[in-house]
């Protein structure tokens, strides 16, 4: 049976005609329109984020089936802070600031996709994919988050899969951002002002 298989990264139900597909279904006889309407309806929910889509058409009956993929870790990350992309030096500004809940949460929606044992291995990879993004988790870098999450400090809510921060956090976890955000521009001044001229 002559199947062919095209593999591809869609933004969220914004899936548009390029070349490449145009080239690959157009001879097959496939109908692009259906597979991009296809493609759009089956990622509508995954908006402003990147999805992989693999499509298998059967270029004898013409037919074809659409499978999409789990976002990767990144974009869920941007997603759950909110931010259309990461920091540009992550080192120098922090653009949000996590709960270990909304980390529990992107943990399992991609622990089946990772080398990982445990949901609690799961949360530290994440946590470590927010660092390069600019994010911190709880007011503090991945590093420490992953040394506290070693030492217990977060069994309670990994145990129990809390995926939703108590309400009152939010208020918290943006003074976090804050003060951090405050106390790396004053370090960097004072670096800037104690270099020599």
């Amino acid at each position: 049976m002559p199947i062919e298989k095209f593999e591809m990264l869609v933004e969220g139900g914004k899936a548009v005609a390029n070349p490449n597909l145009a080239q690959k279904l157009g001879p097959a006889g496939i109908n692009l329109g259906q597979v991009l309407s296809t493609i759009n309806e089956k990622t509508a929910a995954f908006k402003n984020m990147k999805i992989p889509v693999k499509i298998i058409a059967d270029t004898k009956s013409k037919t074809f089936e659409v499978e999409i993929g789990s976002p990767p870790v990144h974009e869920l990350i941007k997603q759950e802070a909110g931010i259309d992309k990461g920091s540009g030096t992550p080192d120098k500004q922090k653009l949000a600031n996590l709960s270990i809940e909304q980390v529990i949460k992107i943990a399992k929606m991609k622990q089946n996709s990772m080398l990982v044992k445990t949901l609690k291995a799961a949360v530290k990879s994440v946590a470590g994919s927010c660092n390069s993004a600019g994010i911190l988790i709880e007011g503090k870098q991945s590093h420490e988050v992953c040394e506290a999450i070693d030492q217990g400090a977060y069994d309670d809510s990994i145990t129990n899969e809390k995926t939703e921060p108590p309400s009152d956090k939010k208020a918290v976890l943006k003074q976090q951002l804050d003060s951090y955000n405050e106390r790396i521009k004053k370090e960097l001044e004072k670096a800037a002002a104690l270099a020599p001229k």
